[in-house]
C-alpha cells in the first residue's frame, strides 16, 4: 500500500545553536569550564587578544551588547556593580501606568489619582463615566480610600450612602455631615458595607433630626469591633445607653434627654463626653451615672458632663468612683455645684491637668482650694459663667505657676437685682439648708479692678466682664486676650503689657478702648524714652534735663530690628473683622 504524504507537514528540523562565548572570560561556551569566580574581578585582555568571534565582551547576568569604554581601555567591573546595574534597568523598565485624559494625552496614573483626591463625591461618580481608564483609576481610588466626608443633602437617600460605602473595601474613617433625617438603618449600613470601621462622626446639620433609638445604638457599638472612636450629634431620642465594647476608646454624644439606663462597659475607654438638654424635663439620674464610671470604665482619662442638673451629689459620687487615670475634668452648667463639690474633686484626684467648672456656684474660697492642691499640674482653668468669684478670685487663680489658659469670661459682671432675687428663690427649693449657705445674697456687684502677672499664661479670656473698670496685664508670654463686651473697661484705666501678644478680641467695646487697645499693641505711640543723655544746666545745679530734639540721637541696629518686628505683630479683632 502507498502512503500518501500530505504536502502540509514537512519534515521536522533542529534549530542549531549558534556559537557564544562566555560571559565572564569572553571564551567560547562550548565544552568550556570557566576558572573564574563570580566574586572576582573580571579582566578584559587588550584588543588584540580577543576572541575568534570578535565579539565584544558581555557583564555578567546582562542582556547589553554593548560595553562602555573610556577611550581603547575596557571597563572593569565585580559582580556586585553588575548586579546593581541589572536591578537599575529592571526598574527603569518598569514604566508607571498611563491614562488617556482627553486631548491632553497620557497622564501618569498617580498624578491622576492626586487629583481625583480633591473632587467632591459626586464629581467622582461622573468621572468614572469618562472612559475606561478614569474608571479604573477611580476604583483604585476608592479602594485605598481610607478616609472620607460625605455631605448627605435632603433629596439623597440611604441608597446614594450605601453606593459609595460599598466601594470603599479598606474604609477606617467616616465622617458624615447629615442635611436629612438619620434613623438607625443608616447605622445598619454602615455596620454592613465597612466591618472595620474606626472612626465614625454624624454631625447634623439646621433642621435635620436624629431619630437613632438606643436599641439600635446599642446593638452597632457591639457589632463594631474595631470601632475606637465615635461621635453623634442630636442624641435626644436614645431612651437607655447599654454600651458594651473593648475597643472603644472615645465617645461623644450630645442632646441627650431622660435616660432611663446609663451603662458604659468599656474597659478601654479613655474620652467621654456627654451633653444632656437644657430643657428642663431631663430625669437622667447622674448620680448612679458617675458612680458606674469607676467600675465600668476604670482607665478614663477625659470626662466631660455638661447638664443643667448637675448637684454636689453627682460630684460626690464622681469622687468616690476613684477614677486614677483621670486628668482632665470638665462640669459645665451645674448651677447646684459649690465649695463642697471642689473639696471632694481636689481630695480625690490629684494631677489634673484641665478643670472646667463654668457654670457653677464656687466662690473665691473654691478657687483657693484648687490653687493649694494643684499647684504644679493644672495647666487650664475655666470659671465662666461663676457669678460668686470676684477679682480677687481670678487674681488667685493665676498665681498658679503651670497655668497657661485661664477663662473667667461673665464672672466679673454687673448683677440685676431681679436676676438675684429668682436665683435665690431657685435655690431655695431645693432639698438641703447646706446647700442655700453657700448661695447667699451675692455681695459685689460694684466696679472692680484686675491686676494679673504671670509668665507663662499664654491665653486670657475675659469676655462679658462688665463689672470690670481696671486692668493690668503683664505676661510675656500671652499670645491670646478676649476683652469683648467689656462695656466698662476704662481706656485710661488699661495696661498691657505682653510682647508676645498676636490677637485681641475687642468686639462690643467702647471705641476709645478700642483705640487705646491698638495703640499699647500696635505700638503706635511710642512710649517716651529715659535713656537719652542728661546734661546739668547752665546754672549749676544738680538738676539735669534731657538732651534737646535738635540734637541728634543714634540708635543700636538691634533696637530698630526689634521695632520693626513690634510693629504690626498682633492683630485686633472687632466684629469679626481684623484690623
Amino acid at each position: 500500500m502507498a502512503s500518501v504524504t500530505s504536502p502540509l507537514k514537512r519534515p521536522l528540523t533542529l534549530k542549531k545553536r549558534g556559537s557564544y562565548n562566555c560571559g565572564r572570560c569572553g571564551l567560547p561556551k562550548k565544552g568550556h569550564v570557566c576558572p573564574l569566580a563570580p566574586s572576582e574581578i573580571l579582566t578584559a585582555e587588550p584588543l588584540a587578544s580577543l576572541p575568534r568571534s570578535g565579539n565584544r565582551l558581555r557583564r555578567a547576568l546582562s542582556f547589553d551588547d554593548d560595553v562602555a569604554q573610556i577611550g581603547e581601555s575596557p571597563l572593569l567591573l565585580t559582580h556586585q556593580e553588575v548586579q546593581d546595574d541589572v536591578m537599575e534597568k529592571e526598574e527603569v523598565e518598569e514604566e508607571e501606568e498611563l491614562v488617556v485624559v482627553g486631548r491632553a494625552g497620557l497622564v501618569p496614573l498617580s498624578s491622576l489619582v492626586e487629583v481625583l483626591k480633591r473632587v467632591p463625591v459626586k464629581g467622582l461618580l461622573s468621572a468614572a463615566a469618562v472612559c475606561h481608564g478614569w474608571r479604573e483609576c477611580v476604583k483604585r481610588m476608592w479602594r485605598s480610600a481610607e478616609e472620607l466626608r460625605i455631605k448627605v443633602s435632603p433629596k439623597s437617600q440611604i441608597g446614594f450612602v450605601e453606593s459609595i460605602l460599598e466601594k470603599c473595601v479598606g474604609l477606617a474613617r467616616l465622617i458624615l455631615r447629615m442635611e436629612s433625617d438619620v434613623n438607625s438603618t443608616m447605622l445598619g449600613c454602615i455596620a454592613f458595607f465597612c466591618p472595620k470601621l474606626e472612626a465614625l462622626e454624624i454631625s447634623l446639620a439646621a433642621g435635620a433630626v436624629n431619630k437613632i433609638n438606643g436599641v439600635g445604638f446599642c446593638r452597632f457599638v457591639s457589632e463594631m469591633r474595631c470601632l475606637s472612636v465615635l461621635k453623634i450629634e442630636g442624641c435626644s431620642n436614645l431612651d437607655y445607653l447599654n454600651l458594651s465594647s473593648t475597643c472603644l476608646s472615645t465617645l461623644w454624644l450630645s442632646d441627650l434627654s431622660c435616660l432611663s439606663k446609663s451603662v458604659f462597659n468599656c474597659p478601654n475607654m479613655t474620652e467621654l463626653s456627654l451633653d444632656f438638654t437644657r430643657e428642663g424635663n431631663d430625669s437622667t439620674d447622674l448620680p448612679a451615672l458617675m458612680e458606674n464610671l469607676g467600675r465600668t470604665c476604670p482607665r478614663l482619662r477625659n470626662l466631660h458632663v455638661a447638664s443643667t442638673w448637675l448637684c454636689n451629689d453627682a460630684v460626690l459620687a464622681l469622687a468616690s468612683a476613684d477614677l486614677r487615670f483621670l486628668h482632665m475634668l470638665s462640669l459645665l452648667l451645674g448651677s447646684r455645684i459649690t465649695d463642697a463639690a471642689v473639696a471632694s474633686i481636689v481630695q480625690s484626684y490629684l494631677s489634673l491637668d484641665l478643670l472646667d467648672l463654668s457654670g457653677s456656684s464656687i466662690t473665691d474660697c473654691g478657687i483657693g482650694m484648687i490653687c493649694k492642691a494643684y499647684p504644679h499640674t493644672l495647666s487650664k482653668l475655666l470659671l465662666a459663667l461663676c457669678p460668686n468669684i470676684t477679682s480677687s478670685g481670678v487674681q488667685l487663680a493665676a498665681t498658679l505657676p503651670y497655668l497657661e489658659l485661664l477663662d473667667c469670661g461673665m464672672s466679673i459682671c454687673v448683677a440685676n437685682p431681679q436676676t438675684n432675687e429668682k436665683k435665690i428663690q431657685c435655690i431655695g427649693e431645693t432639698d438641703g439648708l447646706r446647700k442655700c449657705q453657700k448661695l447667699s445674697p451675692m455681695k459685689k456687684k460694684s466696679y472692680q479692678k484686675l491686676i494679673i502677672e504671670h509668665p507663662n499664661l499664654r491665653k486670657l479670656s475675659l469676655w462679658g466682664c462688665s463689672a470690670l473698670e481696671g486692668l493690668y496685664v503683664n505676661c510675656p508670654e500671652l499670645q491670646d486676650l478676649n476683652l469683648n463686651s467689656c462695656t466698662n473697661l476704662h481706656p485710661e484705666r488699661l495696661l498691657l503689657q505682653c510682647p508676645s501678644l498676636l490677637e485681641v478680641h475687642a468686639s462690643g467695646c467702647e471705641d476709645m478702648l478700642i483705640g487705646a487697645i491698638r495703640n499699647q499693641v500696635l505700638n503706635e505711640f511710642a512710649a517716651a524714652r529715659t535713656d537719652w543723655p542728661c546734661k546739668r544746666l547752665a546754672d549749676g545745679s544738680s538738676k539735669r534735663v534731657l538732651v534737646p530734639y535738635s540734637i541728634p540721637y543714634l540708635t543700636s541696629d538691634e533696637e530698630k530690628k526689634s521695632k520693626r518686628a513690634r510693629l504690626g505683630q498682633c492683630a485686633v479683632s472687632i466684629s469679626d473683622k481684623i484690623i
